[in-house]
């Protein structure tokens, strides 16, 4: 059963899973999705074409699944998808996609947005994020598993952040950093590699020590960027760590590669 308050609005035709919890003066409008057992707690607003996994839990002033803050937006019938057991906390923004983009912003599984995070139109977030405190990331951008924001950072548009990747407090980042590493400063610059967050994930000395003698190798002062990336690649195949550091690189995007000031 849902247990809703009697002073939410939640509009007749949306959809509501079981065990829904939808707290004082909520707004739940026509085109949203609750999946089983979501909780919202008071003054929370769902609004647009928003789906939301089971297990959510958002909190107060959280506003989730408005229009695009994008000027070329023109009423396109874009969405906003949410995974399961995010963690939404005081005034968190989430923005549904543009026909620019895809037309859909997607935030993955076991996340969590602390108080006044935005996540821009068009973007898409993979599972086990962490957005600090007012952690702001424009549109269009691509973050991976596992990435940490520290907090008051602030994220360019088009930007992608591979796994495992931790971007300093205050932060400014214009450019894409690749797995595993460890950004700060404004403008944001490469400092190495996520060691602690390696080692807390399970990481095992041997894979750490390959990651370590690759990023030497890369971001050595000598010779073009794409020789030493494809050294690496020869002298790693079949090491998959390695491997996604250089598949990244090589990927390539509209926005720079992060590098070592």
């Amino acid at each position: 059963m849902t247990d809703i308050h009697p002073t939410a609005i939640v509009d007749p035709k949306a959809e509501l899973g079981s065990g829904v919890k939808i707290g004082p003066y909520s707004i739940v409008g026509p085109d949203v999705k609750l999946g089983d057992n979501v909780t919202l707690h008071s003054h929370v607003v769902i609004a647009g074409r928003t789906t939301m996994g089971p297990r959510n839990e958002v909190y107060p002033f959280a506003s989730i699944g408005q229009p695009p803050q994008d000027l070329k937006y023109r009423g396109e019938p874009s969405t906003l998808e949410i995974g399961s057991d995010n963690l939404i906390r005081e005034y968190v923004t989430m923005n549904m996609g543009t026909e620019g983009g895809g037309m859909v912003t997607r935030v993955g599984s076991h996340c969590t947005f602390l108080a006044s995070a935005h996540v821009g139109h068009d973007c898409q977030i993979g599972d086990h994020v962490i957005f600090s405190n007012a952690t702001l990331l424009a549109g269009h951008c691509h973050v991976e598993d596992f990435v940490i924001f520290g907090g008051g950072s602030a994220v360019h548009q088009f930007v992608r952040i591979g796994r495992h990747a931790f971007v300093g407090g205050a932060s400014a980042v214009e450019s894409d950093i690749i797995p595993f590493g460890l950004v700060v400063g404004n403008r944001a610059h490469l400092m190495g590699l996520n060691l602690v967050g390696l080692k807390r994930r399970g990481f095992t000395r041997e894979q750490i020590s390959s990651l370590r003698d690759a990023y030497g190798q890369i971001f050595a002062p000598e010779g073009a960027l794409r020789d030493r990336v494809a050294a690496v690649k020869e002298r790693f195949e079949g090491n998959a760590e390695v491997m996604e550091i250089v598949n990244f690189i090589q990927a390539g995007s509209d926005r720079p590669l992060c590098l070592p000031r």
